[in-house]
């Protein structure tokens, strides 16, 4: 099923990035067809780990979807996990993982999952390339919104 899977090079700080990434809060503040998120709960695990469980809102053309998250945040690696919990899909997973270089942070994100309904499958599978490149996207033009546009 649909992945995606992108390394990019960012003029900000890996923790800079991280934070972004982490605050599923604010995204329906800047991401692409989030039109509600809610963080149901954050457990602080003994490995280090924190597991935050959230739902997000996705409205695209008719189709409006919640769907809840596991999300494992480790903020001293800086790497977040996520697995889909409950909606429409039938499974969907995705990584991020943020490791700082000497001109800012590279960024490797991946993400790989397929909707339980086939005509929302067929169509997101039309523009999926597109639908990926616009969320990187709007995470870069947040990053550049919330930081600047040079490293801190």
């Amino acid at each position: 099923m649909p992945t995606h899977s992108e390394i990019r090079r960012l003029p900000y700080t890996a923790q800079q990035m991280y934070d972004l990434v982490a605050d599923v809060a604010a995204y329906p503040q800047f991401l692409p067809w989030c039109s509600a998120a809610r963080v149901r709960s954050v457990t602080p695990r003994d490995d280090g780990a924190q597991v935050m469980e959230a739902d997000l809102v996705i409205s695209f053309k008719v189709f409006r979807e919640r769907f809840g998250s596991h999300v494992v945040l480790w903020p001293e690696t800086k790497k977040i996990d996520t697995e889909y919990l409950d909606g429409p899909f039938k499974y969907m997973k995705s990584t991020w993982g943020f490791a700082d270089t000497d001109t800012g942070c590279e960024v490797d994100f991946f993400v790989d999952f397929e909707f339980k309904n086939a005509v929302l499958q067929g169509i997101i599978g039309l523009v999926f390339n597109e639908a990926m490149q616009r969320i990187v996207r709007a995470f870069e033009r947040r990053a550049a919104d919330l930081y600047g546009t040079s490293a801190a």
